[in-house]
């Protein structure tokens, strides 16, 4: 046997296998327990296998599926309870399990502790499309399970693309998220998967099926192991079966501190998110799809990317600028960056002044939409008076409208540490109902917060307008991709040139589902993008019609099949300990 290398004080080693499971269950048994005794052999507390560990899923109708699935007291779950007595190890096991009435089939996840008794089971709550006519969706509380090695959450591929199943457990404490996947989407390793790790601060173990028929859509693998700040600590490839290992340190799950913004809970305002909770038929959001031979609602929008530059006389010249240019071209809705006239801690060392400027830019900026004859948004400081006489300041989006008003206002509700020094949270969200399309408005590093970008979805958002700075590239690969992929609603990204991350700006499209549309574009929304460091705009119809269209594929819509009633978490007190 190969030696042990013991985890450092303090850490678990912990392991992701990915292979492909057959027809026979016996076989497939036998894998999953030769992966068990080589992750024990490398010194690993935890294993996590993929989803449908148990059997490939060649059923031919719901009855099938019920005579082929597992049971807890069956062979291949007591096999699996024994060896991992017999090795003292931890495992997450996906495994299709029949429920008391027939025809039904939890998809299933089941946590068995080192003296092979079973600690949990977790029922998949969002399925991938055609799993919907095969199995029936989890209704069971989202529990997080204290173990020797941690506080573990359980989530299944799906359950892991849209932002509800992550998040609650992550609020109820978890410290690690066992995530089992059966997923042929390259999004879930590239984005799913380090995105909830990093907007939950918490650690993601996921396993994937890899391979499969030659001639068929392979499982795309990429089981990894990924840090609460979102760095890969192991990854088993695309391509291959196999298991990686990687030591974690649960514990550093907390406190929770993003990067850039601070304290999580002090970022997050759950007295804000009731709608969350609301039952699905409380809101105005279009489930499900677009009904054929609807007309077409094109919007001409535009990132008007700009920064300051040289000095705010020529930075404010330049914006009006922008919206003659951007008229000139069609636009009809054009999007300002973060705080854009401001040099970089501008704002924060003289909040007075920020907020004595802009009034005046925002003048300035009314009298140019006026005359182009077209909708901005712009972020400026608004200064406004406290009931005790004392002055307040806020970060707020302008919506201007093409007569030269202010059509709707947002004060930034999610404030990072530093926008604490000087400004003061809002406390409501926007959608704009204009002549244009129903307008959501969104600030800055809001893109970390899934909570802001569904909310304005249910309040019918056909469009969210976003200035921003991007904080780190994933800001814009992972968040905004994101909040587009589980929304299905067009996202306008609009950067400072001078953004940390050097990158542009972005508009992520709700791509709307069409047959034989490939899988990648089902959950992983296509971005337009520019590069940054000067003014390069990003001129795009899009149809506001693709934003009621709310199918990924046939049966999935991430917004309609939201189960509020395991949701109340988002409303309560996080546990931050």
């Amino acid at each position: 046997m190969t030696p042990v290398t013991l985890s450092p004080a303090g850490t678990v080693r912990v392991a992701t296998a990915q292979f492909f499971s057959g027809e026979d269950v016996t076989a497939n048994l036998a894998i999953v327990v030769d992966y068990m005794r080589q992750a024990a052999a490398a010194g690993a507390k935890l294993l996590v296998t993929p989803e449908n560990s148990n059997r490939v899923r060649t059923y031919s109708s719901r009855e099938d599926c019920f005579d082929k699935s597992e049971t807890l007291d069956g062979d291949f779950i007591t096999g699996i309870r024994a060896e991992a007595a017999t090795l003292g190890i931890h495992v997450v096991i996906g495994v299709d399990l029949r429920a008391e009435t027939a025809p039904d089939v939890n998809i299933a996840q089941v946590l068995i502790g080192p003296t092979g008794d079973i600690l949990h089971v977790h029922h998949k709550t969002v399925f991938w499309d055609y799993e919907y006519t095969l199995f029936t969706p989890g209704t069971k509380q989202l529990e997080v399970i204290d173990t020797e090695i941690g506080r573990i959450g359980m989530l299944m591929c799906a359950d892991g693309i849209v932002p509800e199943v992550p998040r609650i457990l992550a609020l109820k404490g978890a410290e690690i998220l066992a995530n089992s996947l059966n997923s042929r989407g390259p999004d879930e390793m590239r984005v799913h998967e380090p995105l909830r790790a990093i907007e939950n601060h918490v650690w993601h173990i996921a396993a994937n099926t890899v391979g499969g028929p030659a001639d068929g859509y392979p499982w795309t693998g990429g089981s990894q192991v990924i840090s609460p700040v979102g760095d890969i600590l192991a990854n088993a490839g695309e391509t291959d079966e196999g298991m990686v290992w990687a030591d974690i340190t649960p514990a550093t799950s907390f406190p929770k501190r993003l990067r850039d913004i601070g304290d999580f809970d002090a970022f997050r305002r759950p007295e804000l998110y009731a709608e969350l909770v609301a039952p699905l038929d409380s809101h105005v959001v279009d489930y499900g799809p677009v009904a054929s031979g609807t007309p077409a609602k094109p919007l001409a929008v535009a990132t008007l990317q700009i920064s300051w530059y040289h000095a705010q006389s020529w930075t404010i010249s330049r914006a009006v600028g922008q919206i003659t240019y951007a008229a000139s071209r069609g636009t009809q809705l054009g999007v300002f960056p973060e705080l854009f006239c401001f040099a970089p801690g501008e704002v924060e060392a003289d909040v007075q002044a920020a907020a004595a400027l802009s009034e005046s830019v925002l003048e300035t900026l009314l009298a140019a939409t006026k005359e182009a004859g077209m909708w901005a948004v712009v972020n400026l400081v608004e200064r406004d008076t406290a009931d005790d006489g004392s002055p307040r300041y806020f970060s707020t989006a302008y919506l201007l409208s093409d007569t030269g008003e202010v059509f709707a206002k947002y004060r930034k509700a999610h404030l990072g540490e530093a926008e604490r020094a000087w400004a003061t949270a809002g406390d409501e969200f926007v959608v704009a109902d204009t002549p244009i399309g129903a307008i959501g408005l969104m600030i800055g590093n809001e893109i970390w917060m899934p909570e802001i970008a569904r909310i304005l979805t249910l309040r019918g958002a056909e469009v969210i307008a976003h200035p921003t700075s991007w904080d780190r590239v994933e800001a814009a690969t992972q968040a905004a991709t994101e909040r587009t992929e589980e929304n299905r609603t067009h996202l306008v990204s609009t950067s400072r040139t001078d953004n940390p991350a050097v990158l542009g700006s972005q508009i992520v499209v709700a791509d709307r589902f069409i047959p034989g549309q490939p899988v990648a574009l089902m959950r992983y929304p296509t971005a337009y993008v520019s590069r940054t460091g000067f003014e390069e705009n990003i001129f795009l119809v899009v149809d506001l019609m693709d934003s009621h269209s709310k199918m990924q594929g046939f049966h999935l819509d991430p917004v309609g099949t939201r189960n509020p009633a395991l949701y109340d978490a988002f409303v309560a007190p996080a546990v931050t300990t």
